[in-house]
């Protein structure tokens, strides 16, 4: 009886969802082009990282190396770019990751993705938030504003920055309630927003080049003595000077929170359903926009510690400032113009993609069903958008905005992590057909292949995936990604393996054998011949890639976020296992 029980439990935890028939693509509602959904990546990313933040990891993190921090992060977003482009085209439905995962992998990774997804959105939302706090107390102080405060009553002013959070939390909630109501009318305005946040950042790299310093890349100790900031031989916590101030080190750590600048895109392929052609312009459109966030953050972290000295640049410093600093005092007003700009293009990019990700749990019954009139009821989308302002704000008042970027960093590096899986998984499965599942179709085939030997293992019979190359695969993956993690976990303390120890050099190798091993196993796979208008190149190394470096990523994300993550997912599996998993449609059908 217990063996039954838990083999249940089991299989529940692992069942997959049923795809339904996607839009056709001649649908009326198929009206967005690739333009849009390239608009719609790029006012999700380019906000609150380039106008505010850029300055607290520069001069606390990573110092002008800071467009290295932005050159890995960007590395591994093109690989899980990559492998959403593809399952994209596999599963041409809106739902995103969670809906990815409940596919190939099973219910309960869906749920820790959606999940996620959740927390990523409310989190990103938070650091608006945050971001806006800063970015308005740093404006308030400088010229910017002088003639408002002249031409106000002095004690206007006071009142106005002794409850500048209670304001900036008004607008963002106001700006909130609007986008709910009117997100169709909201869209074209959001083009224009972020067109013109783009020109504004556009402006700041020509100008940053223009009045840039190159000897700003190679601060030296009498630099900082000059400047009267340090007598001593040792920087503290200013770093050692040149390109990388704060070392290797530096460069992970701001890789890790880095991945924030790129992240807009997953809320593509949450408007497939809307897309025009989506097996060609969601593939294209993730490139495009990932392109061009890699040429704004890049420009923007390049221009600005070429401008000033890394070390002028404090906690809260917003692009306008940089700008006093080299006497161009008129054009803070072009950079705190697109400033605002910016901001409302990214909660426009969290709106939606929480919304659809609620309501996909709902209707599967792993979150209360009442979530899943998210998408119709207009009263019921104000509801979710009333709770959501109430956590948001919350959070933002209690953390800090790069506690928050990490938060959402991780979360969204764990989803990339297990869409990479799924497209590992999934390109090595036999095709379904309707009405059936995977044993019934090999049936039809004959049962010969169901024995698994080691000559099958490596050299299989068949030029085609068969249920028993789709469970082998699936197996593979599953240890594959657990031994990327230990590997991670042992390469995150890179010190002590430079020191020569054995130990740790034994369990490296190990691990790198092991991982080969496997990998080699997958590879000699049969892989599926669907034909696609995209497929991830080099299978299975490109999305196992993708995994190792956004795990390596997670490694260097702050003890803070990690324990910010743990009382979510602690909240999220009581949720689950106290409702979702008896109310699962999937699992329980009736």
């Amino acid at each position: 009886m217990l063996h039954q029980a838990l083999r249940r439990f089991g299989q529940k935890l692992v069942c997959r969802r049923k795809l339904e028939q996607p839009v056709a693509e001649d649908d009326p509602s198929r009206s967005l082009s690739t333009l849009d959904l390239v608009v719609l990546g790029v006012g999700h990313t380019v906000g609150v990282g380039v106008y505010v933040l850029a300055g607290d990891m520069i001069s606390n993190q990573a110092g002008p190396s800071i467009v290295i921090c932005f050159l890995v992060a960007g590395l591994s977003t093109v690989l899980a770019g990559l492998c959403y482009a593809e399952i994209s085209a596999r599963i041409p439905h809106p739902g995103s990751a969670y809906l990815y995962t409940y596919v190939t992998i099973g219910e309960f990774w869906a749920f820790v993705t959606g999940w996620n997804l959740i927390l990523s959105c409310v989190g990103g939302i938070a650091s608006v938030v945050r971001a806006w706090i800063l970015a308005f107390a740093s404006l308030i102080g400088i010229q910017i504003f002088q003639k408002l405060h002249e031409s106000i009553a002095p004690y206007v002013s006071q009142v106005f920055s002794e409850y500048l959070d209670f304001f900036v939390v008004g607008l963002v909630l106001l700006l909130m309630g609007l986008l709910t109501l009117w997100v169709d009318e909201i869209f074209l305005v959001n083009k224009v927003l972020t067109l013109v946040s783009l020109l504004v950042l556009t402006f700041v790299i020509i100008a940053g080049f223009i009045k840039g310093d190159l000897h700003n890349w190679k601060l030296t100790e009498e630099d900082y003595i000059k400047a009267g900031l340090n007598d001593t031989s040792s920087l503290g916590p200013l770093g050692s000077g040149g390109f990388v101030p704060f070392g290797f080190e530096g460069i992970l750590r701001g890789a890790a929170t880095c991945f924030y600048a790129f992240i807009g895109f997953s809320s593509i392929v949450t408007r497939v359903d809307k897309a025009k052609n989506p097996w060609h312009s969601i593939p294209m459109s993730i490139m495009i926009s990932l392109f061009i966030c890699f040429l704004m953050y890049f420009g923007v972290s390049a221009a600005l510690t070429l401008m000033v000295p890394y070390y002028k640049l404090q906690r809260g410093s917003t692009l306008p400032e940089a700008f006093l600093n080299i006497g161009w005092a008129p054009a803070c007003y072009v950079v705190a113009f697109g400033f605002i700009c910016g901001f409302p293009a990214s909660i426009f990019g969290f709106m939606v993609p929480i919304r659809q990700v609620i309501y996909r749990m709902s209707e599967d019954h792993l979150l209360f069903p009442v979530f899943a009139r998210i998408q119709t009821g207009k009263y019921t989308r104000i509801m979710a958008t009333v709770i959501l302002s109430i956590i948001a704000p919350i959070m933002a008042f209690f953390f800090r905005l790069t506690d928050l970027v990490d938060l959402w960093s991780l979360t969204f590096l764990i989803a990339y992590s297990l869409v990479a899986l799924c497209v590992l998984i999934i390109s090595y499965q036999p095709e379904r057909r309707t009405g059936g599942n995977e044993a019934e179709m090999w049936e039809e085939n004959g049962p010969a292949a169901d024995r698994l030997t080691l000559q099958g293992l490596l050299f299989p019979g068949s030029y085609s995936p068969t249920p028993l190359s789709g469970r082998v695969v699936h197996v593979c993956s599953s240890l594959l990604a657990l031994l990327l993690t230990l590997l991670c976990l042992v390469l995150a303390h890179w010190p002590v393996l430079l020191s020569g120890d054995p130990v740790w050099i034994s369990v490296v190798v190990l691990l790198l054998v092991l991982i080969t091993g496997i990998t080699g196993v997958i590879w000699r796979q049969p892989q599926s011949p669907s034909p696609l208008p995209f497929k991830v190149l080099v299978l299975p190394l490109l999305p196992l890639l993708s995994i190792f470096m956004n795990i390596y990523l997670m490694t260097q994300v702050t003890a803070d976020a990690w324990i910010l993550f743990g009382i979510w997912m602690l909240i999220g599996f009581a949720i689950y296992f106290g409702y979702g998993l008896q109310g699962s449609l999937v699992a329980n059908p009736t």
